[in-house]
């Protein structure tokens, strides 16, 4: 019997472990597994951030020799999970460097990990089931649920290709990025998310091309109004991106469109980084019908400012449970409370 099961292998999930750690509450992490279904979906272990070259904006981490920190801090058997080492990059944290940080943190203060993926759970009754990829059967008091969700991309073989070599699929985490600054860019997507992601885009990039398939936006009225108004932001109306363009060397140099109405040729747009804003999807398929999840399927959280769920002991961290601010810090946070709520649910319950 586990007091504490901790699912996921992002910043909620290795917060929370730190937590719950130091509270000597002996967590056990289940962190995922590098499979090619996990690659297919998205899904790998440590989350968005193993796909993230650059990280600007997590608090601790200034510009420094930080390659050679990496090395004394990451268990030696753990490094060849991380990009080379090398000084040239190691100004700025890159995101698998940090991730891997943070699960050191968690593990050095007694938290326990094992690989697989939760496919199934039985939150019906005590205690608390879960059923591992592997077949393992898990019982636990408490379950913080920690993975995270997935971007959804264009599916296009070159997008592929040039993720994270001026293909990104958040603004906010990489449009401050020395590679997208004073250079034209475009964000596909018509709805809030993209506006708003061209509009944080105009303080660094010299333009920005908004494309969407269709002949108006689906945002809200006013932020619609202020991308037409804005003198950075050009709409590409009833377009989509059949091919990004690039080299090994550039990166993206472009983008090539199709029209969605009538008979016009295809067009290419001289660019050096697009972003992708058509939604993200919440990593929690394995818990339908086990515990109550919002219309687009991030897990509900009844009690305001907190982590509990609609099942006792279950309680949600990070980006699984948030489609609105989906960032490392705010992930890393909500692993915070999450780990509290599980240690006074704990003590209440004796």
């Amino acid at each position: 019997m586990e007091s504490v099961i901790i699912i996921g292998s992002g910043p909620a999930a290795w917060t929370a472990a730190i937590y719950v750690a130091r509270a000597s509450l002996n967590p056990l992490v289940i962190e995922g597994d590098i499979s090619n279904e996990n690659q297919e979906k998205g899904t790998l272990p440590m989350g968005q951030l193993a796909t993230t070259s650059e990280v600007e904006n997590f608090p601790g981490f200034p510009p420094g020799r930080l390659a050679e920190f990496v090395r004394s801090a990451v268990p030696e058997n753990r490094l060849d999970m991380l990009p080379p080492l090398t000084e040239q990059h190691s100004a700025t944290i890159s995101g698998p460097e940090l991730v891997e940080l943070i699960r050191a943190q968690a593990v050095y203060f007694g938290t326990r990990v094992m690989p697989g993926d939760v496919v199934d759970v039985d939150f019906s009754g005590t205690p608390l089931v879960l059923i591992a990829s592997d077949g393992m059967v898990y019982e636990t008091k408490t379950v913080i649920i920690a993975t995270g969700a997935s971007a959804n991309y264009l599916g296009l073989p070159s997008e592929t290709r040039f993720k994270n070599r001026g293909v990104s699929a958040c603004a906010v985490c990489d449009g401050g990025l020395p590679m997208f600054r004073n250079i034209p860019v475009a964000v596909v997507g018509g709805g809030d998310a993209a506006v708003g992601e061209a509009l944080h885009l105009t303080k660094t990039a010299s333009k920005v091309y908004l494309i969407h398939r269709r002949d108006s936006l689906r945002a809200s009225k006013i932020l619609a109004q202020k991308v037409a108004e804005h003198p950075k932001i050009e709409i590409l109306w009833n377009r989509i991106p059949t091919e990004i363009l690039g080299d090994d060397q550039s990166g993206v140099t472009g983008i090539r469109l199709q029209c969605t109405a009538g008979q016009e040729e295809d067009s290419i747009v001289s660019l050096s980084g697009v972003f992708v804003a058509i939604g993200h999807r919440p990593n929690t398929s394995f818990l339908r019908g086990k515990i109550d999840l919002t219309p687009q399927g991030y897990i509900a959280r009844p009690i305001a400012f907190r982590t509990h769920t609609s099942q006792p002991g279950v309680f949600a961290a990070g980006d699984v449970a948030d489609d609105y601010y989906r960032q490392a810090n705010t992930a890393a946070a909500s692993g915070c409370m999450a780990a509290i709520d599980a240690e006074r649910y704990l003590a209440e319950m004796g």
